[in-house]
């Protein structure tokens, strides 16, 4: 591998990574498609800033990302932070380890609620779902891996009525979708965000271009910003990441690993997967992406048109929206 460069030089490309889907398979929520470590560990060998931009917590984080990187030895003067719970909660990571974690207090739920929302999930959803005592800022349940994505959203729909129906008990203004309850003072400030294997209920000034904001904080304090961006996700709110940088005046591209919830119209191009999907997907766009700064390939465009088409029946034809 190569060294990453020492003498301030800006690094070709600058990659903000949503987790489940692109990175983490949304089946086996860990790190398993061939090559996609690997891939990781090359770019960040040649320089390249990684950010992971997830909703996901910190101890997700620490156990199904960080620790294979570094079982697998991440490099010396690699560059490599996460951005957590959609921007409330962030740290970085070295050969050494995980640094601090930072949490934003401001935007966290309030401790009521959920634990309204625990009893609500013992009480009635449990048999589908269970709720992420892991999170520091939002309020999360998540799909058993012992039942199927139709099982579990079969109850999703319920629970998501519930936790709005919860958010007015509190006195709190909320929004599900497009319907919203705004509270005694006419303010909505939290919202349920459905995925296909989760819901989150959060700040509604948390997301994933509250993450990418973040990311250029870690960034602009640990060395040179990049040329060029490229932001990678499974559902049309990862495109907020490229929308924010691209608001900023910077070079960036979008890659959607899963554009069977329709690919948008941006001021900016999208590498859309034509042939795989999810970690499938994602390890064959950093494998392209390996090959360009190797000088090997011109571009990182049609990064799977050689891939065997997506399985029948995959998580990409799930109803219900993104994973994290």
């Amino acid at each position: 591998m190569s060294e990453p460069p020492a003498d301030g030089t800006r690094p070709r490309f600058g990659l903000l990574l949503d987790v489940d889907g692109p990175v983490a398979s949304p089946v086996t929520r860990s790190i398993s498609a061939p090559g996609l470590l690997a891939s990781l560990l090359e770019l960040a060998a040649a320089g390249l800033p990684i950010v992971f931009n997830t909703g996901r917590s910190d101890a997700f984080l620490r156990l199904e990302v960080v620790e294979p990187l570094l079982a697998a030895g991440l490099p010396a003067g690699a560059r490599v932070h996460a951005v957590c719970e959609k921007g409330a909660v962030w740290f970085s990571v070295s050969p050494g380890g995980m640094g601090e974690v930072s949490v934003d207090e401001a935007l966290a739920v309030p401790a009521a609620y959920g634990r309204a929302v625990e009893r609500l999930v013992d009480e009635r959803y449990s048999a589908t779902m269970f709720y992420d005592r892991t999170k520091r800022a939002m309020v999360s349940v998540e799909q058993r891996l012992d039942v199927t994505s139709q099982q579990y959203l079969a109850q999703r729909h319920g629970f998501d009525a519930d936790a709005l129906d919860l958010l007015g008990a509190a006195g709190l203004g909320g929004r599900l979708l497009a319907e919203e309850r705004p509270d005694a003072a006419g303010r909505v400030d939290y919202r349920v965000d459905p995925t296909i294997i989760s819901t989150d209920v959060e700040s509604v000034l948390l997301g994933k271009d509250r993450g990418a904001e973040r990311a250029l904080e870690l960034l602009a304090a640990d060395g040179a910003m990049p040329v060029a961006w490229r932001t990678v996700g499974d559902s049309r709110t990862d495109y907020a990441m490229a929308d924010w940088l691209h608001a900023q005046g910077l070079d960036v591209a979008h890659v959607d690993v899963r554009p069977a919830d329709g690919v948008p119209a941006t001021p900016y191009p999208v590498l859309a997967a034509r042939r795989s999907t999810n970690d499938a997907a994602g390890a064959a766009w950093l494998a392209r992406l390996a090959a360009v700064v190797r000088g090997e390939a011109a571009d990182d465009a049609g990064f799977d048109d050689h891939l065997p088409d997506a399985a029948p029946g995959s998580l990409a034809a799930a109803d219900g929206g993104s994973t994290r």
